[in-house]
């Protein structure tokens, strides 16, 4: 089904609220270290770098959003996508900026030579 145009206002507010969700580099980067599969927080936080707490707190505003689902185990939560239209919005994201770069590389000259020591 295609999206109306123009868009009705409680749509544009669900829209933006995805995209204030993605805009934490540390959200993006334990989406992306869910591609892989379901992974606890001990793990993620591992992964990307992050402390447990800091990991937890991501992923409870991605389990929100309905990005993640949490599935408990005794005392540890395993956490995988539930959402995986996010890796096509990334590519998208991705291939853009790829092509951004590319053209800026077109038109800036290169960078000076070094001068020698």
């Amino acid at each position: 089904m295609p999206v109306p145009s123009p868009l009705p206002d409680p749509l544009v507010e669900l829209v933006a609220q995805r995209f204030r969700v993605l805009g934490e580099p540390a959200r993006i980067k334990l989406l992306d270290a869910l591609r892989s599969g379901p992974a606890s927080v001990g793990e993620l936080a591992t992964r990307v770098g992050l402390s447990q707490q800091n990991a937890s707190k991501h992923l409870g505003v991605l389990h929100s959003a309905g990005l993640v689902q949490r599935t408990r185990t005794g005392s540890t939560a395993q956490y995988a996508i539930t959402d995986p239209s996010v890796f096509a919005l990334c590519e998208i994201v991705c291939d853009a900026l790829r092509d951004r770069y590319s053209a800026l590389q077109a038109v800036l000259p290169p960078p000076p030579a070094p001068v020698g020591r």
